[in-house]
This record gives C-alpha cells, structure tokens and sequence, in this order.
C-alpha cells in the first residue's frame, strides 16, 4: 500500500525551520515561525500564565475527560473576553477546539455540514493554511485583493471583490494584525464591509489570532465586536497562542453566532459531532491556565499588562527596523514598513531575493516575503537592515512592494 503514496507537499514553513536548523552560520536569524521572543532569543512564559499553572497545581486537579466541549469556563472567558458581556454574547455558543487551527477545521466543517460545496473567500495574500483547511474540509476557495501596488490596503478592490460573493457565501476575514502582510483595513473599511455584509448575505467567518498585539485588547477586538452586533451569523475562530503564549499547549476556541438563541439549538451539538471525528476532545491544561487567569482580576491585570508590554516590543522592532532602513536609503520602503502592525511584516523583496536574503545574509523569512517582526532580537536589528539593504541593492528592480 504504501509504495502507492506519491510525494506529497513539504509545509514550507516548517521545511524553512528544518533548513534552519542545518545551517551552522553562528549569525544565522530565524523569522520564519510566528513565535513571540525577548531580547534573548527565547520565548517566555508569560508571569500571569506561571503563577495559574502554580495554583492549578496546587489544587491537583483531575485528568478526568472534560467533555466533547471542552472547558466551560474557558468558553464562558472568550465570550466574555471577545463579544463583551451581552449583546452578540447572548446568541452565541463556543467550544474549546485544539488551538486556532482546529477552531478554524471544527467551523469550516460545520459549514461543509450545513451547505456543502459553499464558497470561502481568503484574502490574497492569506495565512499559508487557510486554503488547506478550508479545502481538506471540502470548501470551494475564492480569494480577494487585499494590498495595492504600493502596498497599501487595496481597499477599492476588497470591496469590488466581496461585492461578487452570493448570499450564504463564508468571508474569512482577520480581525487583526493580518497575517502575512500586517496591512489591516481601516474603521471605515470595516463599516463598509459590515454593509456589504448584511446588504448581499453573506457571513463573515472571523480569525483571531494576534489580538493585543496591535493595537490594545479593546482596538484589536473592535472590528469582530462591530460585526457581530450588525450580521445575523457570524463564525469566529480563536487562538489562544500568541496572546497567552501557549503555542504547545495547543489553546483555541471557535465561536458561532446566530440570529437568535433559537437558531443555536444544533449548533453546539453539531461542533461537538464534529470534535468528536477529528480529535475527540481538547487537551484541558491550557483551558485552564487561560481560564484561572482571565476569572481573577489581579491575573488578568497583570496579563494585560505583559500583553501591552509584548506589543510595544514588537511596535520597537518594527519602527526600529524602518528607521534603520531609511537611514540606509530605503526610506519608501521603510515606509510601508512603519504601516504594518502585529507580529508578521511582509519585506518589499521578491522570492528570489528571500533567496538571496537567506544564502548571503543567514537570515531566514518565507518566500514570499513574511518575516517574524517579534523574533528579532534588538541588538540584531542593524544586522537585518543591512541585509535587506545590500539584497534591495543588487537587484532592485526586482523588488516587489509587498507591503
């Protein structure tokens, strides 16, 4: 049987990741995952995170099964937490789910579920595995345009793009700091895709990956919160990793919101159906470290504020990094730069000289531009700008304003 199995494809991050770990240049600098890090290279536990896990410990509880949905009081917490209290909260049900992937699989195989063959549209350029999940769910994908040629948010083009999309068509949309590109819409774009929303059908499925590391909890919410209170229906996938730092405690929710309680009554059952097939039920530990933290106040005060203090790092970095450039004569492309916000930027630099970024310079980021701007130490920020500059240098024409 298995000489029959054909080569399948290599993830291109983690195949990035391998080849880095093979290159024994002492300067070598790894961009590629999207995996917070201080000024030493590591990844922290977060000092709110440290102390739940010392109280969870301390009232030994069971490995018992916590049930198909996971655990309530976490659920409770990210309806709390992203909906507000009332309001779309009241026609809302939630399910743990196996980080943000599986809430993003568990909500797309409720659609295929609900409508099978229905439409998803990405945005183009989109998270590397929204297309295969969406897919390996049985989804037919459509893409938008999301940056112009400069760059900046295509916004005349994202509207005349989801303005083709037919009633009960699914929207993915980033709720912040998209990734790969870093570029979000404006207020004002948000509107006029809530508009658009309710005036042609379609439902927005919403992807929170990187809230409070944008601009503040309250701004990076503000979008999916606008939303949900305007469309009848809403998904929305919830990642648990980068904001809590709980990337292999493998933390997620998934969110689905009705037109009215009554319009929920399967809803949660039909997730839990779902859960079931795919991983059975979601690992407890991180449930509960997320859940102990957000239910005290002085854990959730001092989370906030370890939040805050990631988010001015990362905001450090990435002005750092366009100063830098402009001083060496990149001042346009510093500016693009400078406009981007969470924890991913897409460098002005085509594959090819991702390539040569990669072979010359020990400095690893995707093909197709992505970098990890909260994976660079600060001392090493001149070293990525030089780099980038010589690249920029030697073939600028070539040079792709990827925002």
């Amino acid at each position: 049987m298995l000489e029959l199995l054909l080569p399948p494809p290599v993830d291109p991050l983690w195949d990035l990741t391998e080849a880095y770990g093979a290159d024994v240049r002492p300067e070598r600098l790894n961009l590629v995952l999207g995996v917070y890090r201080d000024d030493t290279g590591g990844t922290p536990v977060m000092a709110a995170v440290r102390e739940a896990e010392i109280r969870l410990a301390e009232r030994s509880f069971s490995k018992e099964y916590r049930g198909l949905s996971g655990n309530l009081a976490f659920n409770h917490a990210m309806l709390s937490m992203v909906l507000g209290e009332g309001g779309a909260a009241e026609r809302a049900v939630a399910v743990q789910t196996v980080a943000g992937s599986g809430a993003l699989r568990l909500l797309a195989d409720l659609v295929c579920r609900t409508r099978p063959g229905t439409t998803v549209w990405i945005s183009d350029p989109a998270y590397v595995n929204h297309r295969p999940i969406l897919e390996a769910a049985g989804l037919t994908v459509r893409t938008y345009a999301w940056l112009d040629a400069e760059g900046r948010p295509d916004t005349e083009g994202l509207l005349r793009d989801l303005g083709q999309a037919r009633r009960d068509d699914v929207v993915l949309l980033q709720g912040c700091c998209h990734n790969p590109t870093g570029v979000d819409p404006t207020p004002e774009t948000w509107q006029a895709l809530a508009d658009l929303a309710v005036q042609v059908g379609w439902v927005p499925f919403v992807d929170l990956a990187y809230h409070g590391l944008g601009d503040g909890l309250e701004a990076d919410l503000a979008a999916t919160r606008m939303l949900a209170e305007r469309v009848p229906e809403m998904l929305v996938a919830i990642s648990c990793s980068k904001n809590f730092g709980l990337y292999a405690d493998r933390t997620g929710c998934a969110i689905v919101i009705g037109s009215s309680r009554q319009s929920l009554r399967h809803v949660e059952t039909a997730l839990q159906n779902a859960a079931r097939t795919l991983y059975s039920m979601p690992p407890e530990h991180g449930a509960a470290v997320v859940a102990t933290v957000l239910e005290d106040d002085g854990l959730r005060a001092l989370w906030r504020a370890e939040l805050d203090e990631m988010r001015g790092r990362i905001e450090a970095n990435r002005s750092g990094l366009a100063r830098q450039l402009a001083s060496l004569g990149w001042a346009d492309r510093a500016a693009s730069l400078a406009r981007q916000k969470g924890m991913f930027s897409m460098l002005p630099l085509s594959p090819h000289q991702m390539l040569r970024l990669r072979n010359g310079f020990a400095i690893y980021g995707t093909t197709a531009g992505r970098i990890n701007i909260a994976g660079i130490p600060a001392d090493r920020i001149p070293c990525l700008a030089n780099g980038i500059a010589a690249v920029l240098a030697e073939q600028p024409e070539s040079a792709v304003h990827a925002g």
